[in-house]
């Protein structure tokens, strides 16, 4: 049993797979297609949020250090992402890689894993960008009835129709194809980016050279906490975390790293691209590169404008603009934020998606789900089901306290992407691999460790309901998935030729 739970899928064997006519991607995404997908996933409300807040509460000017970081800690994953992409160039990112080196089983788990995060991403940007649009709407005068603005606040009936309505239209031009998404993305990200500049180059002139003294404030220790909501590490060891001065600035890398996850999600399409060993690294390297620039600018600006100490949480950037005397700049971060989250809606759903396809073409989900469209060759069925669901759950779920369920999953995927990397190095060193990630096994067991510990900064309650989500992985899995698996069912049919051949010599 345990030979069948760490039975492997061979490269080959994978790609052979994506080659055939009912479950062919059409492949049409090129490098600069692939680093758009991960800039528009990576910039959401962090970069108008996270940056200012940090600052405040965990390294003043210094959360600029934390940034680069948080920059070099997911560097370090990429590295390990952009070799496995560029060598196995078939849909499931971590999913797929797994299965090529660990088993079916750690497969399995990483792949529901990665379900599960990615839909409720979806949902949580999904009601997050409702909250900007009924506010610039009630900015022009404009009310939506309580009944049609989600849970928060509602009395009895409560469904928020704009995250809804939001992923359905992005599960229709999903299903329409990836060129067109592409194409839809390049247009939101150019605006974002651009809001982001203007932010930066306007923010430039109001910024005050005392408000960076000190750069690094006095450390400040924090008691432990002893409920769920403390960080797994303080109850494990009863450490404590330091709020400013150097350990500070690592507390707010912990922190603001979460603001750099989705460039992974960019592997997920490593399928449908044209050139994947020559693409696939320059998009998930490039990608990265961009948004860590674009946050380190960010957070010098906000911090020059106004003193950390006077930040406020729940919109600094906007805020300080308004201090400054600037509230046209406050609305112009709303407009950037509500339109920036379209795109990280989009690509949570994609990269849910591809994932469900590579798993149900496996075998490991019904086979049902793996057939492409006969025209636009896209996984039409998982896109259908999963945005559906989806819209159902944005629209009726209060999901911010679900949030950190996503970085806890995405990190486990950093993990286990490091540990592959080194593995398929050794059981198969002669794969040609168009990049190949620097000093292994230096920079996957870095990778780990990092990964781990940022792990092990979130709060109890969030692994307890990531054990209990993978409990139900599990049980699916042996009653459906391990007996299902083409896998599994392609050994059998092996072992049984062989066994007829013994017989008739």
């Amino acid at each position: 049993m345990a030979h069948s739970l760490f039975r492997t899928k061979n490269v080959e064997q994978s790609i052979s797979d994506t080659e055939e006519p009912e479950h062919a991607l059409k492949k049409s995404l090129s490098a600069l297609d692939l680093t758009v997908f991960g800039v528009g996933v990576v910039i959401g409300t962090g970069i108008f949020v996270l940056t200012g807040q940090v600052a405040r509460e965990n390294a003043g000017p210094a959360v600029s250090l934390a940034f680069v970081v948080a920059g070099v800690v997911c560097a370090l994953a990429a590295l390990c992402y952009a070799e496995f992409a560029s060598s196995v160039p078939v849909a499931g990112s971590a999913y797929t890689f797994s299965y090529a080196s660990l088993g079916e089983l750690p497969a399995w788990i990483i792949g529901w894993d990665l379900v599960l995060e990615l839909a409720l991403g979806t949902a949580v940007v999904a009601v997050g960008w409702s909250g900007y649009i009924r506010s610039l709407l009630e900015n022009a005068g404009w009310h939506l009835p309580a009944a049609l603005s989600g849970r928060d606040g509602a009395e009895g009936f409560g469904f928020d129709v704009f995250a809804a309505g939001l992923v359905l239209v992005i599960t229709a031009v999903l299903v329409v194809g990836m060129k067109l998404s592409a194409r839809v993305t390049s247009i939101v990200v150019a605006v974002k980016v651009a809001v982001v500049l203007i932010v930066i180059v306007a923010g430039a002139f109001f910024v005050k050279a005392d408000h960076y003294d000190p750069f690094v404030p006095p450390s400040e220790p924090q008691e432990a906490g002893g409920s769920l909501t403390a960080p797994l590490v303080q109850l494990l060891f009863g450490w404590a975390p330091s709020n400013f001065g150097v350990m500070g600035v690592f507390t707010a890398a912990s922190v603001v790293f979460f603001a750099f996850i989705g460039f992974d999600i960019v592997a997920t399409a490593a399928e449908e691209t044209r050139n994947p060993q020559r693409d696939l690294p320059r998009g998930i390297l490039g990608s990265l590169a961009i948004c860590t620039v674009l946050y380190v600018a960010v957070s010098i600006v906000v911090t020059g404008m106004q003193k950390y100490s006077e930040l406020s949480v729940e919109a600094p950037l906007a805020d300080a603009f308004k201090a400054t005397g600037h509230p046209f700049f406050a609305g112009v971060i709303s407009f950037g934020a509500a339109v920036g989250l379209t795109t990280v809606c989009m690509i949570l759903l994609l990269g849910q998606t591809r994932v469900f396809f590579a798993m149900s073409r496996d075998g490991l989900l019904p086979r049902f789900f793996s057939h492409v469209h006969p025209k636009y060759r896209t996984p039409h069925r998982p896109t259908v089901l999963l945005g559906v669901v989806i819209a159902v759950v944005a629209g009726f779920t209060s999901l911010s306290e679900l949030a950190e369920l996503v970085n806890i999953g995405t990190l486990f995927a950093f993990v286990v992407v490091a540990v592959s990397v080194v593995i398929l190095r050794r059981t198969r060193p002669d794969l040609p691999r168009a990049f190949r990630t620097p000093l292994v096994p230096l920079v996957p067991a870095l990778s780990v460790l990092a990964s781990l510990w940022l792990m092990l900064n979130l709060p109890a309650e969030t692994w307890l309901r990531f054990a209990i989500w993978m409990a139900i992985g599990f049980a699916v899995y042996f009653l459906y998935g391990r007996k299902h698996s083409r896998l599994a069912h392609g050994r059998a049919a092996a072992e049984g030729s062989t066994t007829r051949s013994d017989l008739t010599k």
